[in-house]
C-alpha cells in the first residue's frame, strides 16, 4: 500500500510535467480511452499535469464496444476532448488480406488467422491509430503509455501495442496502487474499481492470468507466494515476457563497441 497516495499522486504530475518540458513543451497527450482503470488514472493525471485541453481521449471501438459508455463516462469526468475512431474496417481488412493469402498458408500450413494473432491485432491497430492521431495534431502529441508495473511483471500487454508509448506515467504502481491513486484523483468508483479485462478474449484479467492481481502485488512486493502453483506461473510469465520491456536487442560492430569503451 502506499504510504501517502497523495504524495506519489503529486510526483507523477511532476514527472509528466518535466517530461513535457523536455520532449515536446506544446505538445498534446494522446490517450486511448477504454474506461477502465489504468486508461482512467492515467488520463487524468495528465489532465492535472498538463491542463485538460492538452490531453485528448482517443476512444477505438472495434465494431460495437459493450462498454463504451464507461469511456465515454470518463472522458467527461475528467473534462478532456475526445473522438471516437472505430477500428472495424481497418481491423476487417487486415484480418481478410491474411485470410485470403494462399501463399501464406503455405508456408504456415493454417488457413486463416490464428486466434493469438486476431486477439493481438486490435491494440496493435489501435496504438497505430493513436500515433496517427499524435501526428495530426498541430503542436504535434506525445502517446501515453497505460500499462503498470503488475502487468509489466508478467507481460500482460500486447507488444507494439498497448505496451507501446512515449511516455510511461504508471509503470511503478501495482494494481493496488493505480487503485488508491484513483481515488485520490476523485475518479468515479465504478470506472476505477471495475473488474478487469483485456476486452479481447471476453475473459476477466484475473481469470485469464489463473491468479489475482492482489496474489501478483503481493507476490512482487515482498517475494512471498503462499501458493506454489500461482508462484510457478508468475515466475514463468515474468521469465517469458521479459523481452517486452527490453530494449531491441541491437548488434554493433567490434570497432563501435571499441570505441564506446
Amino acid at each position: 500500500m502506499l504510504v501517502d497516495p497523495k504524495k506519489t499522486k503529486d510526483e507523477i504530475v511532476q514527472w509528466i510535467r518535466d517530461y513535457f518540458a523536455a520532449n515536446g513543451p506544446t505538445c498534446t497527450a494522446v490517450i486511448g480511452i477504454s474506461g477502465g482503470k489504468d486508461s482512467s488514472v492515467a488520463a487524468a493525471l495528465c489532465a492535472e499535469a498538463l491542463g485538460k485541453d492538452r490531453v485528448l481521449g482517443i476512444l477505438m471501438p472495434n465494431g460495437v464496444q459493450s462498454d463504451i459508455e464507461d469511456a465515454k463516462q470518463l472522458v467527461e469526468a475528467v473534462g478532456i476532448p475526445h473522438v471516437i475512431l472505430n477500428i472495424q474496417d481497418g481491423f476487417n481488412g487486415m484480418v481478410k488480406m491474411i485470410e485470403e493469402s494462399e501463399d501464406l498458408e503455405k508456408i504456415t500450413g493454417q488457413k486463416g488467422i490464428s486466434k493469438d494473432a486476431r486477439i493481438n491485432l486490435a491494440p496493435r491497430m489501435r496504438m497505430s491509430t493513436l500515433y496517427a492521431v499524435a501526428q495530426q495534431l498541430p503542436n504535434g502529441g506525445r502517446v501515453v503509455n497505460t500499462c503498470n508495473r503488475s502487468e509489466d511483471y508478467v507481460g500482460y500487454s500486447t507488444k507494439f501495442g498497448d505496451a507501446a508509448g512515449d511516455f510511461s506515467p504508471m509503470s511503478g504502481l501495482l494494481v493496488h496502487e493505480v487503485l488508491q491513486i484513483g481515488a485520490e484523483l476523485g475518479l468515479p468508483e465504478n470506472l476505477v474499481k471495475k473488474m478487469p479485462s483485456d476486452g479481447l478474449s471476453g475473459m476477466g484479467d484475473e481469470q485469464k492470468l489463473g491468479f489475482t492481481y492482489a496474489a501478483l502485488d503481493h507476490y512482487v512486493l515482498t517475494g512471498e507466494c503462499e501458493d506454489e502453483a500461482t508462484r510457478a506461473k508468475i515466475d514463468r510469465l515474468h521469465r517469458l515476457n521479459l523481452h517486452k520491456l527490453e530494449l531491441m536487442p541491437a548488434y554493433k560492430l567490434a570497432e563501435d563497441a571499441q570505441k564506446a569503451i
